[in-house]
């Protein structure tokens, strides 16, 4: 059930549409729909605000990143339905996951600044999604947890708090 609702709300807040969802969840498209109808009367606030960023897409022919960060959407006033429903989805995703990728982009220039400020022998190795994975001794653990936790709850000022976990491992799979 959790894969399933996942699944709805990214599919949900990035624009797809019933046929895809009920593809993906293979489930009947009726039922796909009452998910999503679903979804907009619990969260009618998200629905307004995918409905505006398309409307300021279709205006300035680009959308922006909490940072401000732009992408241009040239297919955005196409009149083939495919383009244009196809940019409309971009418009959705990028200031949400656009935003996600810059969160992360500043973290990590602070938390490498931090890890070099004070000589640290932890190495930050890989980015997966919205994780980052370090290579790290022992003695360095809590500190660099600190650091993380910090840097990434903090990269830029938000009015919901930003949850960060953490796991330790010998692997990266061992740390989930």
């Amino acid at each position: 059930m959790r894969g399933q609702a996942k699944t709805v709300n990214f599919a949900v807040i990035y624009g797809q549409t019933q046929f895809a969802l009920a593809r993906n969840l293979k489930i009947e498209r009726s039922e796909a729909k009452r998910y999503i109808d679903a979804f907009f009367d619990q969260y009618a606030g998200v629905k307004s605000f995918l409905d505006e960023v398309v409307e300021q897409a279709r205006a300035n022919g680009l959308v922006t990143t909490l940072l401000g960060r732009r992408r241009s959407l040239a297919d955005i006033r196409s009149t083939n339905h495919n383009l244009r429903a196809a940019a409309e989805r971009i418009a959705r995703n990028t200031p949400i996951q656009g935003t996600a990728a810059d969160i992360m982009k500043v973290a990590m220039v602070r938390i490498q600044h931090e890890i070099e400020r004070r000589r640290m022998q932890s190495r930050m190795v890989l980015t997966v999604h919205d994780e980052l994975v370090f290579e790290s001794p022992p003695e360095e653990r809590e500190t660099l947890e600190k650091l993380v936790v910090d840097h990434m709850q903090n990269a830029v000022p938000l009015s919901v708090p930003l949850p960060v976990d953490v796991g330790w491992g010998a692997n990266w799979g061992a740390a989930h």
